[in-house]
């Protein structure tokens, strides 16, 4: 099987979907044909690229010159469904081990797990929970999988990569900086390359994270300038990552993608909790474009009732009946009750927490919301160009590991749908 050639591998493919249920196929083929990458077969490594909150109609701003000619040449999905929900890390490790949140264990930006002590809470902005691999060891992203494998590895950022998974660390990566520029960033990423010059130490796999355009988005929404100022400046750190691949004569598999897209949001546009029910029944786990809430002790079955009932520009729900396909809710770490806002409205549990809402834009709603639509663009080698129609993020995972030659662990994704973008 090793001896096909890739064309003879797809046409091996189309035969067998014929004859089996896709997801067993194209599972079956690629654990088949899953190899370490290794320099004297051609050196093609996969780079992944987030940029993050970045909306697939970012695009056509005229601002993205670098990023266009990408889509040119290779695959442009038309656009990418995040999971549920749509916010920054749970997506980003979706993408990274081809799970759902629910089942990966990175339900929300903000979370708690009584098992995990000495708090139990979980906070993007807190460095000692991120840096916790007892938060992240319920999957294995695609890096510490590709170690174990024999394939070299290398984070510039990514959510969980700060983290020791499974006891297994990338061969480099670094502290989340917030503050280290897009070109920095770059650099970085291919000064690592210069060091990888012995033929048993190429880079297999390596991921790059821009956050410019999420947090413009944020500040001043998704149709500001400033907002496509910083699609142009994380554009522009693109072209210098192309350059400098050329100048090293790498041909990198490149794929591109953002976790989630952006909405814009108003201070008109408030549900607040404590005018639903009595302050102190309840807490909030998180809030914004969704909310995650606990009942306070004896206060149950009162909360329930204020929440559960009908509600303007919000629906609520307990743990156990949101609704299946949002594949949300069985996790010992999802709240009991989850309140969902409207596109363009916020949940907030009080008055402090209306008047902390800005004018800018947000993410975390209905995941199949055409304003959380994200962008996946690919090209390099093993890539054609193609319009891909819209496919969930979960099916990235098995791509990138057939294209680094990983044996991929069991996924909720299913390559099928990015198969016509491959040569």
């Amino acid at each position: 099987m090793n001896s096909l050639t890739f064309s003879s591998r797809l046409r091996l493919v189309a035969r067998m979907l014929v004859a089996v249920p896709v997801a067993v196929a194209v599972s079956s083929l690629l654990a088949s044909c899953a190899q370490p990458v290794r320099q004297d077969q051609g050196y093609a490594p996969v780079i992944l690229i987030s940029i993050d909150g970045f909306r697939p109609d970012y695009l056509n701003r005229g601002v993205t010159p670098n990023l266009n000619a990408l889509a040119a040449t290779g695959a442009l999905a038309e656009a990418m469904r995040p999971s549920f929900p749509s916010i920054t890390f749970p997506n980003h490790y979706t993408l990274v081990t081809g799970l759902r949140p629910d089942h990966h264990g990175i339900v929300g930006n903000t979370m708690e797990d009584p098992r995990i002590q000495p708090n139990g809470r979980f906070k993007l902005s807190d460095h000692g929970a991120v840096a916790d691999r007892r938060w992240w060891d319920e999957a294995e992203p695609v890096w510490v999988t590709a170690e174990k494998q024999g394939v070299r590895t290398g984070t510039m950022f990514w959510p969980g990569s700060e983290a020791d998974i499974q006891g297994v660390r990338p061969a480099k990566w670094l502290p989340f900086d917030g503050k280290l520029p897009p070109v920095a960033r770059v650099d970085t990423l291919l000064g690592w390359l210069d060091g990888a010059t012995a033929p048993a130490s190429p880079f297999g796999f390596m991921t790059l994270y821009f956050d410019d355009v999420d947090h413009a988005g944020h500040e001043f929404g998704p149709d500001a300038s400033q907002t496509t100022e910083a699609a142009a400046h994380v554009d522009a750190a693109i072209g210098r990552l192309l350059n400098g691949l050329k100048a090293r004569n790498v041909n990198a598999n490149i794929v591109v993608v953002s976790d989630h897209g952006m909405a814009a949001i108003s201070k008109q546009r408030v549900v607040r909790l404590d005018k639903l029910a009595p302050e102190d029944s309840f807490r909030t786990i998180t809030s914004g474009t969704y909310a995650g809430i606990e009942a306070t002790p004896g206060q149950e079955a009162a909360l329930a009732a204020a929440l559960l009932a009908p509600h303007e520009h919000m629906q609520c729900w307990r743990k156990g009946d949101i609704p299946a396909r949002f594949v949300f809710g069985h996790n010992a770490r999802v709240s009991s009750f989850l309140c969902l806002a409207e596109v363009g409205w916020m949940i907030v549990p009080d008055q402090k927490g209306e008047e902390r809402t800005n004018e800018g834009g947000a993410h975390g709603y209905d995941n199949a919301a055409p304003e959380m639509g994200a962008l996946f663009l690919a090209s390099g080698p093993a890539f054609r160009h193609v319009t891909l129609n819209s496919f969930d993020n979960v099916d990235v995972y098995p791509l990138l590991m057939s294209l680094i030659g990983v044996k991929p662990l069991p996924n909720d994704g299913n390559v099928a749908p990015l198969l016509p973008a491959l040569k």
